[in-house]
């Protein structure tokens, strides 16, 4: 982001190429209190997470002589960190380890000075005994956010629980719910909370404003057809579901009906049949809603193939699921898809430059694909690696690369292009969908407004999972803005007791 005042001072360290990070005070500040003590840095996407890391690097080299471990959730992003170090730091062993080295070769490269990793891979080398939790006094978690159950962050935090080294993680937001808040705090043991938001005085100057609109759309008739037969199919296994003493809400979630999967299976089996009917059902009315006609059509065929519970009678015996797949075909034999298309192509010729579109499903990527490449519009693709159509680290750094040199405009991404992706100069997110996680719409809209105003479009169908989610997002989103403090308050009060007790055991 280029600085709205005119000279810029540069960061002066041992370490630091000299005239190569511009100095700017809250990032000083939150890196001197993450020196001090194990913490987490809140800071909103574009302002240099990474460069307030590199501020605690530069003083670890300096004062250290143990080793630094840099994790980030995905290859792309931890390629990213580790040209920004080379690219900055006066450092020759700077190395990168991923799951595509072999052991031989990994085994050398964690012998570095600094290494950046995924977390799949460090856990896994920790477990295998290649690297030891002694050679680090720094470990930086980088979208901390996801250090909760199971995910590889919570096996590499245990293996360094015993350890003096300094943790460190870093996030654009916490979590909206306090458990998940809590979980993290606890498993990095952390003492402080170091935030800065868009508002702060130290901050403001740096930052650009992002107009978020919301636009709506009308299912087109063939879809709300489409729809209703669904619901009517929906309907019925919510009417058996009950009359088996199962008390369900009146709204229908999908939610509600995951959290009884176990107690259907343990304590309700002739319930298991209308259950995981009813779970399939959710899921294809969900992906019709939000992304049209072929996702639709593809999870359903993907459903059948399975052939769990009850699959068999939904798509061969059901009258209104099978009139919906029916339905579906002819529409996509006549090119109907859904109304947010041809809106995608009005919205990304009302703004000049660079769009980039987030959809949280694989098959919808594809169809926005070839739907815009068919208007004219030139576009790339960034998905994760897993699957046969997956995109390797090679090819996701590549892709990024080319939409930022303006081999194509508009770039259609999964989840994987959320997080942390340095892509400058987009002018407009598009969401597809929407996502019930405020985690993820920050993430999302982060992607722009970095150099100018960016824009972010948010597309929602009325009447369909688009506007449940907006109404969950919006709840979200402002419980996720109070959760630094609240994690503040929460370590103040717990550092009290611990001094308290401290002071009487001394007295005793």
């Amino acid at each position: 982001m280029i600085p709205l005042h005119n000279m810029a001072e540069f960061v002066e360290k041992k370490y630091v190429k000299k005239n190569s990070i511009e100095k700017r005070d809250y990032q000083v500040n939150l890196a001197n209190q993450a020196v001090k003590e194990n913490c987490i840095v809140v800071l909103p996407t574009g302002l240099g997470k990474t460069a307030v890391a590199l501020h605690v690097i530069a003083e670890y080299l300096s004062a250290c002589t143990g080793g630094i471990l840099f994790l980030a959730p995905t290859r792309v992003l931890v390629n990213q960190h580790y040209e920004f170090l080379k690219s900055n730091l006066t450092l020759d062993d700077i190395s990168l380890v991923t799951g595509e080295d072999p052991i031989p070769k990994r085994t050398k490269l964690w012998d570095n000075s600094i290494v950046c990793a995924t977390p799949e891979i460090a856990r896994n080398d920790l477990i295998r005994g290649i690297v030891t939790p002694e050679q680090f006094t720094l470990v930086i978690f980088d979208e901390v956010h996801r250090a909760i159950g199971d995910y590889a962050y919570s096996g590499i935090a245990e293996r360094f629980e015993n350890s003096p080294a300094r943790l460190i993680g870093m996030t654009a937001t916490l979590p909206s719910e306090k458990e998940k808040a809590t979980e993290i705090l606890t498993k990095l043991r952390i003492s402080s909370v170091a935030e800065r938001t868009e508002n702060s005085p130290d901050v403001k100057p740096y930052t650009q404003e992002t107009n978020t609109e919301w636009v709506n759309v009308e299912l087109p008739p063939e879809l709300k057809a489409i729809q209703k037969l669904l619901k009517l199919a929906l309907d019925e296994r919510y009417d058996v579901l009950r009359k088996n003493g199962i008390k369900l809400a009146e709204q229908q979630s999908l939610s509600a009906l995951l959290r009884i999967r176990q107690f259907v299976l343990n304590q309700n089996r002739r319930s298991a049949k209308p259950l995981f009917t009813a779970i399939r059902i959710h899921y294809a009315l969900n992906i019709l809603e939000a992304h049209g006609v072929t996702p639709f059509l593809k999870f359903c065929e993907r459903a059948k193939a399975k052939k769990g519970v009850g699959v068999k009678d939904l798509f061969e015996v059901d009258p209104n699921f099978t009139r919906a797949i029916r339905l579906g075909e002819e529409a996509q034999s006549r090119g109907i898809e859904h109304s947010k298309i041809p809106k995608l192509k009005e919205i990304i010729e009302s703004v000049p430059g660079k769009a980039l579109i987030f959809t949280s499903y694989r098959d919808s990527v594809d169809l926005i694909y070839n739907k815009l490449t068919e208007l004219g519009i030139s576009a790339g693709i960034l998905i994760g690696k897993a699957g046969d159509a997956g995109l390797k680290q090679k090819k996701q750094i590549e892709t990024v690369q080319n939409f930022r040199d303006g081999f194509f405009r508009v770039l259609v991404a999964t989840r994987v292009g959320e997080e942390g992706l340095d892509i400058a100069e987009v002018n407009q997110v598009i969401f597809y969908d929407n996502v019930p996680s405020s985690v993820r719409f920050i993430q999302r809209r982060g992607r722009t407004g970095r150099k100018e105003t960016g824009k972010l479009v948010v597309l929602i169908a009325k009447n369909t999972i688009d506007e449940t989610y907006y109404w969950i997002g919006k709840r979200k989103m402002s419980a996720a803005k109070s959760m630094g403090k609240k994690m503040t308050q929460v370590l103040e009060k717990n550092q009290e007791i611990e001094s308290k007790k401290s002071g009487l055991d001394a007295f005793l």
